[in-house]
C-alpha cells in the first residue's frame, strides 16, 4: 500500500500574557486552603486540548490553589461568545483581533497576555502557498469553526487576495471540526490544511501529513489568558480567574510549558512568552 504524505502549515504557538505591560513573574505558589468557589469554568481551544499540554498543567494548578477546573475545548470564537454570555470564568484562546474587541466592549476584565506537493508551495511564504494552492486547485481542508486557527487562516487568504469562503471552491473543504479530526480529514483526502504544531506532533504517529512551510512570522500564534469581567457577570469567578492568570504567567508554570513535549518530540510544542507584549510580538 503506497503512503501518501499530504501537507500541512505548521503555526508557532507562543505564550504571551499582556497587561500593557510587560507581566510581572511572581514567586511559585504554595498549596493554600480550598478557596470558598473552588469550581472554575476554563474555556480555551483544541489545540491546548488536543496536544495534551492542559492534562499537564490543570492538576498542578488544582493542586497549588485547590480551585477544581472545568474545562471546556472549543474554537477561539465559541470560548469568547462563552465569555460573553458569561458561561465561563477564564479564556484561554489565541484570536487576537477577536479579543481585542472582547476586551474593548468590556467583557474582559485582564487580558494577559501532500509529499507530492500538486501545488508546489514548499519553502514558499504562506500568501504565496495559498495562491499556489488555489491556482492548483488543490484541496485544502478548513477548519471553519471560528476558531484561533481558523480566524489565521482567513486572515492568509485575504493577504492572497482569494475568498474561498465567499466563491466556495471545489477544493475548499470546510470540516466545521476542531484541529485533531481537521488534521485527519487532510491526511483521508490528501489535503492541505493550516495547523497548530502541537496538536500536529501529539496526531503525527497517525496521519499521512508532513510540513512544507513553517517558521514565518505570518504562523505566530499567539495565546492569551482573559478574565471575565464581574462588572458584566458578578457570578463569575474572578477569584478563580486571577488565580489562573498568576499560574500561566508563573515562572515554574512557563518552564513546563517550555519542556511539554521535548522528550517526546525532540522540539519545543509551545514557546513560554509571559515577559513579552503584544507589541513586541508585532500584533
Amino acid at each position: 500500500m503506497k503512503y501518501r504524505i499530504t501537507l500541512l502549515f505548521s503555526l508557532l504557538i507562543v505564550f504571551a500574557i499582556a497587561l500593557g505591560a510587560c507581566a510581572p513573574s511572581t514567586p511559585a505558589p504554595v498549596a493554600k486552603p480550598a478557596p470558598s468557589n473552588p469550581d472554575l469554568i476554563l474555556a480555551t481551544t483544541t489545540s491546548t486540548q488536543d496536544s495534551g499540554l492542559l492534562d499537564v498543567l490543570i492538576p498542578i494548578f488544582e493542586k497549588q490553589t485547590g480551585y477544581k477546573v472545568k474545562t471546556v475545548a472549543v474554537g477561539s470564537g465559541e470560548a469568547i461568545q462563552m465569555g460573553q454570555q458569561g458561561n465561563a470564568d477564564v479564556l484561554l484562546v489565541h484570536s487576537p483581533a477577536a479579543e481585542v474587541t472582547f476586551m474593548s466592549d468590556g467583557w474582559g476584565k485582564e487580558r494577559v497576555g501532500p509529499a507530492a506537493d500538486p501545488a508546489k508551495v514548499k519553502g514558499l511564504g504562506p500568501a504565496d502557498a495559498f495562491k499556489a494552492i488555489a491556482a492548483a486547485g488543490a484541496t485544502f481542508a478548513a477548519r471553519a469553526d471560528k476558531s484561533g486557527t481558523s480566524t489565521k487562516e482567513l486572515g492568509i487568504w485575504k493577504k492572497a487576495a482569494i475568498d474561498p469562503v465567499t466563491t466556495k471552491p471545489a477544493w475548499y473543504l470546510e470540516t466545521g471540526q476542531g484541529m485533531g479530526a481537521t488534521l485527519t480529514i487532510a491526511s483521508e483526502k490528501d489535503a492541505y490544511t493550516l495547523t497548530d504544531r502541537a496538536t500536529y506532533l501529539a496526531n503525527k504517529d497517525k496521519l499521512k501529513l508532513e510540513i512544507l512551510v513553517e517558521k514565518n512570522n505570518t504562523l505566530l500564534n499567539v495565546y492569551h489568558v482573559i478574565t471575565i469581567d464581574p462588572a458584566k457577570w458578578p457570578k463569575v469567578n474572578y477569584d478563580g480567574a486571577v488565580a489562573f492568570q498568576k499560574f500561566m504567567t508563573d515562572l515554574a508554570t512557563q518552564d513546563v510549558i517550555g519542556k511539554f513535549g521535548v522528550d517526546k518530540y525532540g522540539q519545543q510544542l509551545f514557546i513560554p512568552d509571559a515577559t513579552k507584549t503584544d507589541k513586541d510580538l508585532g500584533l
